[in-house]
């Protein structure tokens, strides 16, 4: 028997199963890529057998691989590579650090970065001017902290054609000067999605794609995250994926969701869907799979752009990106060609437009067992919570988006009591309906234990100083976990296969080096480090350093 082929015997941990008939055991046995035995170390040493290769555990913990439920991979790595600015906490600090990436990059052609907040920026209206001080002779795109708009200063507007005269693409914003009409810099919705996009795809590199992705792969396993479900696959980001899982660089199952991108001509919306169903045809190995669609049906609370049932505090409000009439037939369309359907829906208006095109293609093609989905889910009307169980809907949600941190902007611009009922994770599960984490990286950082955090205290991450809002919202950290592995697999078609440590899944797993499940200080998942994460039987990343010594 070769080294290979033999059996791995894991011992002396504390194992937390996600598995309801077994949720604790203290060792596990991998053959493979297969887990064969999860129970106590001497039912597992008899199913070893003599030649197995063993690991001592040393008392730490395992649970199942982390599974992100609604992510952004190669996104996430190429924020890595510009300006980062989640943290700047006024315009000076972001034009320092624009113009300091600047210097450090003499050779870009451009200046990119990520992670603005509206509260950072003067009356959150960010204008070209401002950046023009400090890079007036280069194009720099900044996109905001929740992925829905981006600033660009006035080399950026120029190298886009966009100007006075240029239309607002239909669900977006060109915002204007009151006066002259002239654009600002500030572009909304899907003058981001299909104006600005469309053209840095253009002009990026796949060698700079490759790195995004190789960047983003090796800081999910350094987390602990062994699947992500992608929320906002297209061409390049595929071809990206394809090439990683041709050339052996991809130790990472992707889910990912076509990215249908809303047309004035609704017959593009069906061609859309078409090229996704021949995606999911042809990409469904154990590493890539494309699942489904997604449709970006609203913006964002923060930015005013989310669709409400009643105005925002200053009396405005924002219309769907996807009104119904043309959203349903297009879910319909989907869910026929056997697609798994992801919508964006934060406000209660856009909530309520996705659970009535979700309810249309039910009664358009008939009963059956659908898993489709609704991401983000920030403000939910009372009424319509109950519906998400009735059809079968998934909760897809995001602990860091509560963060207390980033919470004072969201809350006033709503001004009311329905930041009261807002991220009301126990509310799904009451009314029966499956609910699923995911941190939404880049807009959120991407590990996984402080997305744990916020779940089951509803305290800050970034600042754990900060009371707790609404601690009544909090769930068990048992939960919480399960909602981020056993649930996100089931979320992604996966939970005959993995999500659980049980004999027969596939051994995706992490070791940490303390048990965030019986801490007596919930803090200690903010200080809980990663040892080892292992993906189908292998180890793909380990701490320098780590305990538990083996050939594996």
């Amino acid at each position: 028997m070769t080294m290979v082929d033999r059996p791995v015997l894991y011992r002396n941990g504390q194992l937390f199963t996600a598995d309801p008939e077994q949720p604790w055991a203290s060792a596990l046995v991998v053959r493979g890529e297969h887990f064969a035995h999860v129970g106590t170390e001497a039912e597992a040493r008899a199913h070893a057998g003599p030649e197995a290769l063993e690991v001592d555990l040393e008392g730490s913990a395992v649970l199942p691989g982390f599974v992100d439920g609604h992510t952004h991979v190669l996104a996430t790595g190429e924020t890595r590579m510009g300006v980062l600015l989640t943290d700047a906490a006024d315009l000076h600090e972001i034009r320092r650090r624009v113009s300091g990436w600047v210097g450090e990059h003499p050779e870009a052609e451009r200046v990119l970065g990520h992670g603005w907040l509206f509260g950072s920026v003067p009356d959150g209206k960010p204008t070209r001017w401002m950046l023009d001080e400090v890079v007036p002779d280069r194009p720099v795109y900044l996109e905001a902290n929740d992925n829905h708009s981006v600033w660009v200063n006035s080399s950026a507007l120029a190298e886009l054609g966009i100007t006075g005269d240029t239309p607002d693409p239909t669900g977006g914003r060109i915002a204007r000067d009151p006066e002259t009409g002239e654009p600002t810099g500030h572009l909304e919705e899907t003058a981001l999605h299909n104006l600005v996009r469309p053209f840095l795809d253009g002009v990026t590199a796949d060698a700079d794609r490759d790195r995004a992705l190789d960047t983003a792969v090796g800081e999910y396993l350094s987390a602990g995250v062994t699947g992500v479900v992608d929320m906002a696959v297209d061409e390049p980001a595929l071809a990206a994926m394809v090439r990683a899982e041709r050339t052996n660089r991809l130790p990472l199952r992707i889910a990912g969701h076509w990215l249908v991108r809303r047309s004035d001509d609704p017959r593009e919306h069906f061609s859309q869907i078409e090229r996704a169903a021949e995606l999911a045809e042809t990409h469904c190995s154990g590493r890539l799979r494309v699942v489904g669609v997604k449709f970006l049906v609203d913006g964002v609370i923060d930015g005013c752009t989310a669709a409400m049932l009643e105005p925002y505090a200053d009396g405005g409000n924002a219309d769907p990106i996807w009104d119904f009439e043309v959203l349903a037939p297009a879910v319909a369309a989907a869910d026929a060609a056997g697609l798994q359907v992801a919508v964006h829906a934060i406000g209660d208006a856009a909530v309520r437009i996705a659970l009535d095109a979700f309810e249309h293609a039910a009664r358009v093609n008939g009963a059956r067992p659908r898993r489709h989905r609704i991401e983000h889910l920030e403000c939910v009307a009372p009424e319509d919570v109950a519906r998400l169980a009735e059809l079968g809907v998934v909760a897809s949600m995001q602990p860091v988006h509560s963060d207390p941190a980033i919470r004072g902007n969201w809350a006033a611009v709503l001004g009311d009591v329905r930041a009261e009922r807002g991220f009301a994770w126990p509310a799904m599960t009451g009314n029966g309906a499956r609910l699923v984490f995911g941190t939404d990286a880049p807009t959120a950082p991407h590990p996984p234990l402080p997305n744990m955090f916020v779940a089951s205290t509803r305290r800050s991450a970034m600042s754990p100083e900060l009371p707790a809002l609404q601690p009544h919202l909090a769930v068990p950290v048992a939960r919480a976990i399960e909602h981020a592995t056993a649930d996100a697999a089931w979320s992604c078609h996966a939970d005959t296969e993995r999500g659980r440590l049980r004999s027969g899944f596939l051994a995706d797993f992490v070791v940490l080096d303390r048990n965030p499940c019986t801490a007596e200080d919930p803090e200690e998942l903010l200080r809980t480090r990663v040892l080892r994460t292992v993906l189908g039987g292998r180890s793909v990343w380990r701490w320098p350093g780590g305990r538990g010594r083996d050939e594996c």
